[in-house]
């Protein structure tokens, strides 16, 4: 009796463990569970709110200064216009991570543009109005500064066919290369404000090749690779850009900026075999400055 008695009482004790340890792996088991959902809730939380920022940045609606220019932008293209911009950051970061947003003119979106990661923009000339804008991001993918819009202007004359109906008749002659000398007139280095940018690249790199076969198909004087060589000729150059701003002319030749101030040397009359004419100006450099040159106008009408 005594023995039966020990026995049922080891039982019982077997069995108030066992439902314990049933207990605590149960607990176990509901906590784990409980810490899973919490993850799985933080992570969507997380999801949602980087689906958010994802969402912002498609828009272009982002919060950063304006201390990006953009330059190289012409006054116009024409519909199929290869369009190159370069984004200048006024400060050093340790960042090289662009993105180029779009905007059509009929949109209120921006649109992130595919393939465009760098500081250098490339792209056709499609729709008038198009606005584009550079983003440049730090490590941690915030970003740090934007550009102002840019927007693209897209003329093709239409309708035109060679005339420009803004001038007078006389105006026209004198635009088409005829005119006598003492219609030429003295012009100041403000005439030619802006960014300008070498084509000689587009030449090396064959973008211009397709100019060149439409002026063979034109007339049977040179084949398309003579007019290559004949205007790379003129073309070649180190300089990749020259800002003008009033009297100055800030050069940019491999990666350096050389500045100096310039005045009028007079101007030349240049005779074509076509009857036409063309004048080129010429200006020199006022005082000593490392990396200037004198400078010629690109030979113009009038």
């Amino acid at each position: 009796m005594r023995k039966s008695l020990v026995t049922l009482t080891s039982i019982a004790a077997v069995s108030a463990m066992l439902a314990a340890c049933g207990s605590e792996e149960s607990g176990e088991v509901q906590n784990q569970g409980s810490g899973e959902e919490e993850a799985a809730e933080q992570e969507e939380q997380s999801s949602e709110e980087g689906e958010d920022q994802n969402e912002e940045e498609h828009n272009g609606e982002i919060d950063a200064p304006e201390d990006v220019a953009v330059q190289g932008l012409a006054d116009h293209y024409h519909t199929g216009d290869e369009v190159t911009l370069t984004a200048e950051l006024e400060e050093d970061i340790d960042s090289d991570h662009w993105h180029w947003y779009e905007k059509a003119a009929d949109s209120e979106e921006w649109e992130p543009i595919a393939g465009q990661e760098s500081a250098e923009y490339t792209g056709e000339a499609e729709n008038n109005g198009q606005e584009v804008k550079a983003v440049i991001y730090d490590e941690d993918h915030e970003p740090h500064a934007q550009s102002a819009p840019v927007e693209i202007v897209i003329d093709d004359h239409e309708g035109e066919e060679g005339h420009n109906h803004d001038l007078s008749e006389d105006e026209q002659r004198i635009y088409d290369g005829y005119f006598e000398d003492e219609e030429v007139e003295d012009r100041e280095l403000t005439d030619w404000e802006g960014d300008w940018q070498s084509v000689y690249p587009y030449l090396q790199d064959g973008d211009l090749d397709e100019v060149f076969e439409h002026k063979a198909e034109e007339d049977d004087e040179m084949t398309a690779e003579e007019y290559k060589e004949y205007y790379e000729e003129g073309y070649e150059t180190n300089v990749e850009r020259i800002i003008f701003d009033g009297s100055q002319a800030t050069f940019f030749e491999n990666g350096e900026e050389h500045t100096g101030t310039y005045v009028s040397d007079g101007y030349e009359i240049l005779e074509y075999e076509a009857g036409n004419r063309g004048v080129r100006y010429v200006y020199k450099l006022d005082g000593e400055a490392e990396g200037c040159r004198s400078i010629s106008s690109s030979v113009i009408t009038m």
